[in-house]
């Protein structure tokens, strides 16, 4: 039996995200609220069957998640993936009363499926990655959360630790690398991030040339 890798304990740091919680919400009360707000919010909602936690990102948490897209697309680019970007595009599964905002989402393996068009989350398959940058404590259970919508993988950043997760099962386990970029090792992600904070572009060259050295 496939045991679930248990929800990482997030060490809190107050500048990462501002949060807002609400219990006992209904599906049709969750849809009327994401309704109501703007288009060009910069909060991010998800709901599980009655919780809505409403997330505001603050730079700490958009610095990470930007930066970690740039990580992505780059290794696509070097091992020559094909990509659909989601970014935070609003998954809403209403049969399982779930809905989400990931900070970054992507289909590579079944990209052909959904290339050209809006994604159906009704009837097209869910992505193939999700990534979630949580410095501040969450009141949703994510690893549960996205093991439940099908998600096969899903990395979850808290400004320390990157731990990936594969389903397996239907639940996740902790893996030490990708199943995407399998040839990637996991310090690579925090080398990446040290030197984006003093250059960015510096950063993504690096990033080249250390898939370049491993050659």
């Amino acid at each position: 039996m496939v045991i679930a890798a248990p929800e990482p304990r997030t060490t809190l740091q107050p500048t990462g995200e501002q949060r807002v919680v609400f219990r006992g919400i209904s599906w049709d009360a969750y849809l009327q609220i994401l309704a109501a707000l703007p288009r060009s919010r910069g909060s991010r909602l998800t709901y599980d069957d009655g919780v809505l936690e409403i997330a505001m990102p603050l730079e700490d948490h958009e610095f990470a998640g930007r930066l970690i897209e740039r990580f992505i697309i780059v290794l696509v680019e070097l091992l020559g993936l094909s990509v659909k970007t989601m970014g935070s595009t609003t998954m809403n599964y209403p049969l399982l009363k779930k809905g989400a905002e990931p900070d970054n989402a992507y289909y590579f393996q079944n990209q052909p499926l959904v290339k050209g068009r809006n994604v159906d989350f009704s009837t097209d398959p869910p992505p193939d990655l999700v990534v979630e940058v949580d410095i501040t404590h969450t009141d949703i259970a994510k690893n549960q959360f996205y093991a439940s919508l099908g998600v096969s993988e899903f990395w979850r950043y808290d400004g320390q630790v990157w731990r990936i997760y594969a389903i397996e099962s239907g639940v996740y386990v902790e893996v030490d690398r990708s199943p995407t970029f399998p040839q990637v090792p996991k310090d690579w992600l925090y080398a990446f991030l040290e030197e984006a904070k003093e250059d960015e572009i510096g950063a993504m060259r690096a990033l080249r040339s250390w898939w370049t050295a491993s050659r």
